[in-house]
């Protein structure tokens, strides 16, 4: 059980990175990603990174800046503004469904208006997941203008769509539904220079 740790980055580093070792087995025509970040970094960052064999940024959840997220699915990417946040840790989430292609993407909470994606595409497996750097093939080639520094915590992922009250429910670690992977119960290895702090 990882609650109350976070995992700290503590220097940009092309070669530092957690791996989440959860194994998917079906093709995803729904997900649903969380997590909670706190950088002052004002360059671009990676935090989620979800590639295959076939496409390096399957699913991928960057910050290309303070007040702004971008969600890729299959390649293609949507940008959410926010409001820039000060000395804040901000938790967001991403979900998509194939059917509508419909994306809904929550700030500390609050939903944002949903924007469409990718309709009829089926996210493939096997996976390789990382967090803190941005896979430009299957399990490597980090862009070394990417590397993310900081704090990153509270980490979920559901092969489902959820709604507003379970994302807050996320944001306190208390789900009710059974993610893919969560906070709770969180498989990962940490390569390079990452700690696990309280």
């Amino acid at each position: 059980d990882m609650v109350g740790s976070v995992f700290v980055f503590p220097q940009e580093s092309q070669s530092a990175y957690v791996q989440v070792k959860a194994k998917l087995e079906q093709p995803l025509n729904n997900f649903t990603v969380c997590l909670r970040s706190f950088t002052d970094l004002t360059r671009p960052c990676s935090l989620f990174s979800y590639a295959t064999k076939n496409q390096s940024k399957e699913i991928l959840l960057f910050k290309p800046g303070p007040g702004r997220y971008e969600l890729y699915v299959g390649g293609k990417f949507l940008l959410f503004r926010v409001p820039k946040s000060l000395e804040e840790s901000e938790h967001v989430c991403a979900s998509w469904e194939s059917s509508t292609g419909i994306v809904r993407f929550w700030f500390n909470g609050k939903p944002w208006p949903r924007k469409g994606l990718q309709r009829g595409y089926t996210v493939g497996v096997p996976a390789s997941i990382l967090l803190g750097q941005d896979q430009d093939s299957f399990g490597g080639r980090f862009n070394d203008q990417q590397p993310f520094m900081g704090e990153i915590s509270s980490v979920y992922m559901w092969d489902m769509g959820i709604s507003t009250s379970e994302v807050k429910a996320a944001m306190y670690n208390r789900p009710n539904e059974t993610p893919i992977f969560g906070w709770r119960n969180f498989p990962y290895k940490i390569v390079g220079e990452v700690y696990l702090k309280p």
